[in-house]
């Protein structure tokens, strides 16, 4: 800490603890968050209604509306927070690394450390179940390739910022995204169709098929 600046020390100081109408606010958020991924991976995400939703947590269509816009919004609230969770990892990565390298740790480390980020919200294997779900609907899958369009613009931005760069100028950070981006999806497609829906499983298929972009732009395969 330097001198002369004390309030360093205020800064790191953790925020007041929620009050108690903010904690009943997120357990019923979080609820109706679970209540809806459940019935979205038993019945289907268009079979699904909002009263089937509220009413397995006792609430009212009104209550729902508060914290969530339509299903299509829930159905997506916990990738929301794998994405920023996957940003975050990025950002932390040593600045010594390469963009491939860097994307590379931040997406394994994101599965390693997934349960942390989500045990409070919902299950992991909820949220993998969900993700399967998105992959294999088509009006989820639309809604996620739209997502993923955004996030990839987000990431190489922020692989210019790490590496200096003007991201208008200089196309290499859209295009080590992109490519990167490409196989995340192809990992994600295959892992869909597999029987092995565990987060373990999904970081050995994402790991194997990210270690294989620097021979599959070789020039020769052979």
């Amino acid at each position: 800490m330097r001198k002369g600046h004390p309030s360093v020390i205020t800064d790191e100081r953790p925020g007041p603890a929620p009050g108690l109408r903010e904690r009943k606010k997120r357990r019923t958020r979080d609820a109706l968050l679970r209540s809806a991924l459940l019935l979205f991976v038993e019945q289907g995400y268009e079979r699904t209604t909002v009263d089937e939703i509220t009413d397995a947590v006792e609430v009212s269509q009104r209550t729902f509306f508060r914290y969530f816009a339509n299903k299509e919004e829930v159905a997506f609230a916990v990738q929301d927070l794998v994405e920023s969770h996957l940003v975050a990892a990025l950002r932390a990565r040593p600045a010594a690394e390469g963009p491939l390298e860097a994307l590379r740790g931040a997406v394994l480390g994101a599965w390693d450390t997934l349960d942390e980020v989500l045990r409070d919200v919902v299950p992991v294997d909820l949220y993998m179940r969900t993700y399967r779900l998105i992959e294999s609907t088509p009006a989820l899958l639309a809604v996620h390739l739209r997502r993923s369009t955004e996030l990839e613009e987000r990431i190489a931005r922020l692989i210019a910022e790490r590496e200096g760069l003007d991201v208008d100028a200089d196309p290499r950070p859209r295009v080590a995204v992109a490519a990167f981006s490409g196989v995340m999806r192809v990992t994600g497609r295959l892992w869909g169709q597999g029987e092995d829906a565990s987060v373990g499983s999904i970081r050995r298929m994402t790991e194997a098929c990210v270690d294989q972009i620097g021979p599959s732009l070789a020039a020769h395969w052979r």
